[in-house]
């Protein structure tokens, strides 16, 4: 075994977190792990995934759900089309595999939601499949570890590394070197400030031999991100509120929302709720006082909403833009899925 494996591997095992999803080998809490963990982190999904399970313990109890609850669970954890297709997955693996999880890296990519990424991370952890994964943790370490200074953007760039570890992965256990990879991107080559003293690859570093750890890995700069003026409206009638279901395979796809959208450069924000409720509903409103102004980051655009009471004219209410409409008593609006935004206007409202 190359030398640099036996430290990274012997580090792995004195040092690894203890972590709910290292203490099994049942590889549907092992994916549900990896696909939780996806742009997030360990401290958030701790408690997602210890709850997620207390209601999906199997993946046919998985399988057997409408998707709302599926999405209830995981309010909050954001990136939904993660859970869209663990849902799709597992409804997948019991109709057409007997309830069996896929055991080879090609037939686990042909899951709805298994990029490389995770058929390598699910594939080597639960089945010792020889793939590498690689992400930002694994990027930045090995970038560092060779010294390569190309734009770790580039897909080229993540297929030279994965190909360059591909080697040293059939050295020893797949899932523990996977994990060892990421786990030292975490705890000890980190973004900024790494501790290489601690670092059970700093002997064969190029990056620390040839102090450029702080130069690498180069990233090119993002373009900025967008921002828009969001105005929503709170429609009451008759002791009851308004929500629209998202459209399934939009972004936050079957999670519901208060009717609106963006506001055009020409208008005010109650111009834009009329407008918008008209849109998507068909009804006229006539628009009250402010309930709450916010802000929420997405990964690609950040927005400042405003959420105004409303009541309409009389007529029915038609989902033009959404799957569904529905009114609800506001003591329900925490029995629906939400995103985080709308959650806490649903705050605003409950306490006001």
């Amino acid at each position: 075994m190359t030398t640099w494996v036996k430290r990274l591997l012997a580090w792995y095992r004195s040092f690894r977190r203890d972590l709910p999803w290292r203490r099994t080998s049942d590889p549907y809490l092992i994916w549900l792990s990896e696909v939780m963990l996806q742009q997030t982190q360990v401290d958030t999904v701790i408690p997602y995934f210890r709850r997620f399970l207390a209601s999906f313990p199997t993946v046919n109890d998985l399988a057997a759900a409408d998707l709302q609850p599926v999405l209830k669970q995981w309010e909050g954890l954001g990136y939904y089309s993660r859970a869209r297709n663990l849902h799709k997955a597992a409804r997948q693996i019991i109709h057409d595999r007997n309830g069996e999880m896929p055991e080879t890296f090609d037939e686990l990519r042909s899951l709805p939601g298994f990029g490389p990424y995770t058929a390598a991370a699910v594939g080597s952890i639960a089945f010792g499949l020889s793939e590498p994964v690689v992400d930002g943790n694994v990027l930045r370490v090995f970038t560092r570890f060779w010294g390569i200074a190309d734009d770790i953007r580039r897909p080229i760039v993540r297929n030279k590394i994965r190909d360059r570890l591909r080697p040293f992965i059939k050295e020893t256990s797949p899932g523990d070197f996977n994990q060892a990879m990421m786990e030292l991107g975490a705890l000890i080559c980190r973004p900024t400030k790494p501790d290489c003293s601690a670092c059970p690859l700093r002997k064969d570093c190029v990056a620390n031999g040839e102090d450029r750890v702080e130069e690498l890995p180069v990233k090119t700069t993002k373009a900025p991100t967008p921002h828009y003026e969001i105005a929503v409206g709170v429609i009451h009638r008759k002791g009851r509120i308004l929500i629209a279901k998202r459209p399934q395979e939009s972004m936050l796809g079957g999670l519901w929302e208060f009717p609106g959208g963006k506001r055009k450069p020409d208008e005010t924000l109650d111009v834009a709720v009329v407008r918008e409720i008209m849109e998507e509903t068909g009804l006229k409103a006539i628009v009250g006082e402010k309930i709450i102004t916010l802000r929420h980051t997405y990964s690609h655009f950040s927005i400042t909403l405003t959420a105004f009471a409303c009541r309409a004219e009389p007529g029915k209410a038609i989902p033009h833009a959404a799957d569904e409409l529905k009114w609800v008593r506001p003591s329900d609006l925490d029995s629906y899925p939400f995103p985080s935004a709308n959650k806490k206007i649903i705050q605003a409202i409950l306490n006001s």
